[in-house]
């Protein structure tokens, strides 16, 4: 069965995705570590922006990671999926090291960027193809999967016969989500994924993340939006002067969801008493 032949539409009815793991094999993976991140430096010029950050993210966990403008949180997410390189430190998406295997890395994520990044020449639907030809999904899959997704984030069959150049911003923004979902990824990385869409797309997002969540797949994003963040995260991490300053686990600390912004607006403050 095609892994995303369970997508909803519309109603809470079935989960998003289902995936085909053997019994067996479900067991051994459980308690894997999905993404890795040791020691990570990265500096522009005389600039530090990252000063040894450390990062544990479990598989089927939805990890966010706030903090103020030009703190390094898109940053982090560049290092992480091959965009920039960093001095030192270690970075793993489950087990496979993005420096020595990056290949191998890359494979297990879907990734989205701050601001839309598609060939604007293509139409949508010939991005999303080659997209998928990009990670060997085989054409009857691809046609499923697009047809799938396309309506979850309602991009109708004229939306996705039109070059990616006449798309508005919200809609370039949801090509790219589509297309970083295509190939089933183990792990969705999102960098600010609700700037510039509206609040029933931003809506259909956050659905699309629950139900991903759900079905043992592991999110990690930065946002903004603290609200998106406490609603949909397991866990937060808070960055500030380079480093995580606090980690929040709300299975454990499941009043802290409610106080987010209150523990966020606290660094602000501390950095201007200092």
């Amino acid at each position: 069965m095609n892994p995303l032949t369970k997508m909803l539409k519309g109603a809470q009815k079935a989960p998003l995705i289902e995936k085909e793991v053997p019994a067996e094999e479900k067991k051994a993976s459980e308690g894997r570590t999905a993404i890795s991140i040791s020691g990570l430096e990265k500096s522009y010029g005389s600039f530090s922006v990252l000063q040894g950050i450390d990062i544990q993210v479990q598989e089927g966990e939805a990890f966010g990671l706030i903090g103020r403008n030009g703190i390094g949180k898109s940053t982090t997410i560049d290092c992480m999926v091959g965009l920039k390189a960093f001095e030192k430190g270690t970075i793993s998406i489950f087990g496979d090291d993005v420096l020595l295997s990056p290949e191998a890395a890359k494979r297990h994520f879907g990734y989205v960027a701050s601001e839309p990044t598609a060939y604007e020449v293509m139409t949508g639907k010939e991005y999303l193809s080659f997209v998928a030809g990009a990670y060997g999904v085989r054409q009857d899959r691809f046609v499923t999967n697009y047809r799938l997704l396309a309506d979850r984030l309602r991009f109708n069959d004229q939306d996705l016969k039109k070059r990616i150049r006449e798309y508005s911003h919200g809609m370039k923004q949801k090509i790219c989500l589509i297309g970083s979902l295509i190939h089933n990824p183990e792990i969705w990385i999102l960098d600010e994924p609700t700037v510039g869409l509206d609040l029933v797309v931003s809506e259909m997002l956050f659905n699309l993340m629950r139900d991903l969540k759900a079905n043992g797949r592991t999110i990690f994003l930065t946002s903004h939006n603290i609200d998106f963040v406490s609603k949909i995260c397991d866990k937060v991490g808070i960055l500030d002067g380079g480093r995580i300053r606090r980690t929040i686990d709300f299975r454990t600390q499941p009043m802290e969801r409610r106080r987010l912004k209150e523990i966020f607006r606290q660094f602000d403050v501390e950095e201007e008493n200092e």
